[in-house]
């Protein structure tokens, strides 16, 4: 995902870097090392373990395409570590577009997947009889498929106008703007670039961030409200998943949210070196939650600590198998168990 604006664009050569900045960039590069290193073996095991070894079901195919599109963005983070060990962009234009429109289209669709889990299991404890009748792996595919193309509809800034700019001092970069489409001096592409950052940034914060956040909540509201008063609060596994994917989702792009939105209200007023840098930080920080969802699965189910003596394919499949009352969508024809008794089994 692209989040070099118009003033990080233009203005950071020309400013003095600051005597910490190597150790900046040393920790950008630690930390997206990491993320890539974590996101390609744990996404890429979920993807085995949904995709092949596991049958369709509601709950695998949200799964995988939620490992599809992290995997996918995790596949672009060695060209960002190469951005920033060489402090420009050495890949040309089309890698150039290519990449960033991979980041955000997955970026967006990872986190409309994320929202989707909320409601699926908001609507299977809340409505289950609803659940068992309508809740099939057909309508799985369309919603998730509408999801796809929603994820893309989101991207269109990014992939309209991301493009390479170079400066007076040769350096180039990969961003937002629309280069010498409107304007050929730096005065008359930052005229366009600044509303172009702040619109993006905005949608990005409603849409990307606080309505998720909102879904999110209420549905875990919801259901640890009607857990609780089963007094099952503590045994309930979807519960615990849904809660630490969520915790793990606001904790990691909500400094990224809110240092986005300063960094472009703020360029209208004046340019801030510490901002970019912290822009910097929360963007690796938010990158990092795509690798977090594979460890939470196996972290966060029951009897953890025998799960550490599993085989990892096992402990996944565990993790995402079917709840006994999310079966309308398999291929058995038995009914599932009373709610109540289904969670005191957990």
């Amino acid at each position: 995902m692209e989040t070099n604006f118009s003033t990080t664009l233009s203005q950071s050569a020309e400013i003095d870097e600051p005597a910490d900045y190597a150790a900046l960039h040393t920790v950008s590069v630690v930390m997206l090392g990491i993320t890539f290193v974590l996101g390609i073996l744990g996404n890429g095991l979920v993807i085995w373990v949904a995709g092949f070894r596991m049958a369709r079901t509601v709950t695998t195919i949200t799964y995988l395409n939620l490992a599809l599109a992290d995997f996918s963005f995790n596949a672009t983070l060695p060209f960002q570590i190469a951005w920033i060990i060489k402090e420009h962009w050495p890949f040309g234009w089309f890698l150039c577009k290519f990449i960033m429109i991979v980041a955000e289209i997955n970026v967006y669709e990872s986190i409309f997947l994320i929202t989707l889990i909320a409601l699926d299991r908001c609507s299977c404890v809340l409505h289950p009889v609803w659940s068992q009748n309508h809740r099939t792996v057909g309508l799985a595919k369309k919603v998730i498929t509408g999801i796809w193309f929603l994820a893309i509809f989101f991207s269109l800034p990014v992939i309209i106008f991301t493009n390479t700019l170079t400066n007076e001092q040769g350096y180039t970069y990969c961003g937002i703007h629309p280069g010498s489409l409107l304007g050929d001096t730096m005065e008359e592409i930052e005229k366009v670039v600044i509303p172009l950052s702040i619109a993006l940034v905005t949608i990005r914060f409603i849409f990307a961030f606080n309505i998720p956040v909102a879904i999110i909540t209420v549905c875990y509201g919801l259901v640890a409200t009607n857990i609780h008063k089963r007094g099952l609060i503590k045994s309930s596994r979807p519960l615990r998943i849904l809660t630490a994917i969520g915790v793990a989702f606001f904790l990691c792009w909500f400094p990224f949210q809110l240092v986005s939105l300063l960094i472009a209200f703020w360029s209208k007023i004046q340019f801030s070196e510490t901002l970019v840098i912290l822009l910097d930080l929360t963007k690796h920080l938010a990158f990092f939650n795509s690798c977090l969802n594979p460890v939470l699965y196996v972290f966060m189910g029951q009897d953890f600590q025998k799960r550490l003596i599993q085989s990892l394919p096992a402990s996944l499949e565990k993790a995402l198998q079917e709840d006994p009352d999310q079966t309308g969508d398999t291929a058995s024809t038995s009914m599932p168990p009373p709610l109540d008794v289904e969670l005191q089994a957990r």
